[in-house]
């Protein structure tokens, strides 16, 4: 009995954190109330530090992120670069809102200093990185107060060591919008600031992925049931909604030149379709666990388990709910894994919006287990229950090891390649066409991987695709003209059927970016072995997934995993064929 109202008295006074800035919480003589955390400007720092080596450092893992923002927003700052069939105006599920968000600095930085545009990809990224870490940290201040320091401190030491949240925390994709608007959602529902919660789930819907809000339906039911205040909650979804969409069927008006509401056409073409999005993508059930544990490792697994573990240790031990109940607060990542787990489409993307829920509802279960310890094994003391079993985080800490690493020497080549390009366009040993002429850097089955036309070295260098196994629908350059958004093109379907006008010959090709595949065929050969045609002048290594152990190509163990991963080499190949002969 004295174990259990010991663990009574610090539960309830470890979720009574006043909503002054938490750095001030740590300045008062240590007391056993509460267990040490850190302040709101360290967390920051750290991280900040965290997120801007993502910026610098991540890859552009999907193509997606490639075709639909990077060279969207390339073309409206410098009128080049690839156009999707969903940006095809007879289509139009994406909005230009949405990448002028983004844009809209960029453009401010270029016309003000003339930057370049690689470092304009890069400064974004750490945009991105700083965005990310403030609402990071609003959503750490939310749960300190509502779940006690301890739930906010592992879900801190989560966030910094998640690999997954080291990939999506600097991507350029809608799901990362969402991701940082579900710490804020989630973070100002905690702290009870209904306002700011509901805009932040209107802009994620609205803005980024409509299907975003699933995740503010349990919001909107403590608002409208526990808390009766439904006039609220309706006055100001119905004002965020006309502060978000107005500018936006604003903006894609004067792009597609007719009446779009984006986010509407998403829904329609997913749900109201008799194909949808499962032309490609389609996964097994498996696929989302297995992502989610390579991510998040134990975490994940803890994550899972958040919600009935948790009410059995609090019917164990007596604890009472605080202002929201376990279950409806940690809700949300239960019915996003509802709906898209059974869903046949599946992507990494997808999960990027519940990664703040996984590493929450992870830290709930280290800290119940905390308390469950405690009240079974320890003797009675007068700290805190984290006090004799700070070892459990310890061991949760140790499952962190999934390698950022490897991640970027096995998978970086593709962005350190597109670099050296700027290297080899002002080196006349190498580059000796003359500065004007247009310039055709091609892909075939590494279509997929090129970071987009800001690591092109100039205007007159272009991206060409070539034949290749892949059968699909590619991107085709943006027309040019004014009115070149509001084209009706007939090249474009939504079948993701392959387009034949998308691919010139191999021997117009000046350069050629290709990896050395053991696999080959008649139309991805070995160009690297056509020394005839062409002359491989830079190279970089390639992890060839294929060829190398899963555990040790997804887990990096030091002076042992690198016995167990096959490299392939990457290359930029420059033609050897005369003038003649390529005409």
């Amino acid at each position: 009995m004295k174990q259990r109202k010991i663990i009574e008295k610090h539960h309830k006074t470890s979720n009574i954190i006043p909503h002054e800035p938490l750095r001030q919480e740590i300045s008062s003589p240590v007391s056993y109330s509460q267990p040490w955390m850190p302040g709101a400007y360290t967390s920051f720092k750290l991280l900040l530090s965290i997120r801007l080596c993502a910026a610098v450092w991540n890859i552009v893992g999907d193509c997606d992120e490639t075709f639909n923002y990077w060279e969207p927003m390339h073309y409206l700052l410098f009128k080049k670069g690839f156009q999707t069939w969903e940006y095809a105006p007879q289509y139009a599920i994406r909005s230009y809102a949405y990448l002028w968000i983004h844009g809209f600095p960029l453009k401010l930085i270029h016309f003000i200093f003339g930057t370049n545009k690689v470092v304009l990809f890069y400064l974004l990224r750490c945009i991105l990185a700083v965005c990310c870490s403030a609402a990071e940290v609003y959503f750490y201040k939310g749960i300190c107060k509502h779940f006690g320091t301890n739930t906010g401190r592992i879900t801190l030491l989560f966030l910094i060591m998640s690999a997954g949240m080291f990939i999506s925390s600097t991507a350029f994709l809608p799901s990362s919008f969402c991701m940082y608007l579900t710490f804020i959602s989630m973070g100002a529902w905690f702290l009870g600031k209904y306002s700011i919660a509901i805009a932040a789930v209107a802009a994620s819907s609205i803005l980024g992925w409509p299907f975003a809000s699933i995740l503010g339906i349990p919001i909107a039911a403590d608002l409208a049931f526990r808390r009766k205040k439904l006039t609220l909650l309706i006055s100001h979804s119905l004002i965020a909604l006309l502060i978000f969409s107005i500018p936006m069927v604003f903006i894609d008006y004067q792009y597609y030149g007719k009446l779009v509401i984006a986010p509407l056409n998403i829904v329609v073409y997913n749900v109201f379709t008799s194909h949808g999005p499962d032309l490609y993508g389609v996964e097994p059930f498996s696929y989302y666990i297995l992502n989610g544990f390579l991510n998040f490792n134990l975490v994940f697994c803890f994550a899972l388990v958040s919600v009935p573990f948790a009410m059995l240790v609090q019917w164990i031990v007596g604890i009472g709910d605080s202002d929201i109940p376990r279950w409806l607060a940690l809700s949300p990542l239960y019915l996003w894994i509802l709906i898209f787990f059974t869903r046949p489409h599946k992507e990494e993307r997808f999960l990027f919006p519940i990664y703040p829920l996984f590493a929450l509802c992870g830290a709930v279960t280290i800290d119940h287990v905390q308390k469950i310890w405690c009240y079974l094994f320890s003797q009675p003391v007068s700290g805190h229950y984290t006090t004799s079993t700070n070892w459990i985080l310890f061991t949760a800490r140790i499952s962190f090891i999934r390698d950022y690493l490897l991640h970027i020497l096995g998978y970086h080549a593709p962005l350190d390649l597109y670099l050296e390009l700027n290297k080899i366009s002002s080196d006349p040993n190498i580059h000796t066409l003359s500065p004007e002429k247009p310039v055709n850097v091609c892909v075939g089955k590494e279509w997929y991987r090129f970071p987009s036309h800001f690591f092109m070295p100039g205007d007159n260098w272009s991206l060409q695709f070539i034949k290749s196994e892949f059968k699909g629908q590619l991107p085709k350059p943006y027309s040019s003209g004014v009115d070149a958004t509001k084209i009706v093109s007939p090249e474009f379907n939504d079948m993701n059927k392959e387009e034949s006008s998308r691919y010139i010959s191999s021997n117009k090709c000046h350069y050629l970016i290709d990896l050395d595949l053991p696999n080959q065929s008649e139309l991805e050969p070995s160009y690297s072995s056509q020394r005839e045609d062409w002359k491989v002048i830079s190279s970089h290594l390639f992890l060839d997934s294929s060829k190398s152990h899963r555990i040790f190509r997804a887990f990096y163990i030091p002076f042992v995993s690198s016995n167990y991963c096959h490299y392939v080499n990457y290359n930029i190949l420059k033609t050897t064929k005369t003038k003649k002969s390529r005409h």
